[in-house]
């Protein structure tokens, strides 16, 4: 199966199957949002990253299973419409960033620092707090030991440049340096960035940009 990272709402899931993750990607409401969900494939469990809209097409996704979890990548309401449904259908805990957690509609059970890990039956995903966009908002990186990493970036990092931060040049300068520093800096060029909106890219595909990023200030 040929992954592409392309999806549109009212459209089906693309699905990447990694040896021990499978990644389903479906769009969903006014805002073309990307959520995600992950299945371990040892032990069955799920997880859901951004229960953003349409909850039905959501708890379709997820099947006839339950999932154990949904992370919330930060506190805009356009990344968390669907959550309470979702919770109140399947009991999943709800974990989002210890700073943004206070925004989000639902009450998070698992307050995210950086630097935690976030699990999904046997695979384990790392948070990751970056600044700017919201003050808590975190990406999750999934260091596959049979391949090149995979980070899922919320509204933190899309193809062309970092999160909107309205034109404040201090939230700005935060979000692009935590970037660098918690992403470009320790990962590889094949890294897989799986956004919020939109398509999938690759950390070496924007790396060029960087400098470009800086100097226009968004």
């Amino acid at each position: 199966m040929t992954y592409s990272g392309t999806v549109k709402v009212g459209g089906p899931a693309d699905v990447h199957e990694l040896a021990d993750l499978m990644i389903s990607k479906v769009a969903v409401g006014p805002m073309d949002n990307n959520a995600y969900l992950l299945r371990c494939r040892t032990t069955g469990e799920q997880l859901l990253i951004d229960a953003a809209a349409e909850p039905k097409t959501l708890l379709a996704l997820v099947g006839g299973d339950s999932i154990a979890s949904v992370v919330t990548t930060h506190r805009h309401p356009d990344h968390w419409q669907a959550l309470a449904e979702v919770v109140a259908a399947t009991g999943a805990r709800t974990y989002a960033g210890r700073y943004d957690a206070e925004g989000v509609g639902v009450p998070t059970d698992v307050p995210v620092e950086d630097g935690d890990t976030v699990r999904v039956g046997r695979v384990e995903l790392t948070a990751r707090r970056l600044v700017g966009h919201t003050p808590g908002s975190i990406v999750l990186v999934y260091d596959d030991p049979h391949g090149h990493p995979h980070v899922f970036t919320g509204d933190c990092l899309f193809p062309g440049g970092v999160g909107n931060t309205h034109g404040d040049a201090e939230a700005f300068a935060s979000l692009l340096g935590d970037v660098e520093a918690k992403l470009f800096d320790v990962l590889p060029d094949e890294t897989w960035v799986y956004p919020g909106h939109g398509d999938d890219t690759s950390l070496g595909a924007e790396r060029p940009g960087l400098p470009e990023w800086r100097e226009r200030g968004w």
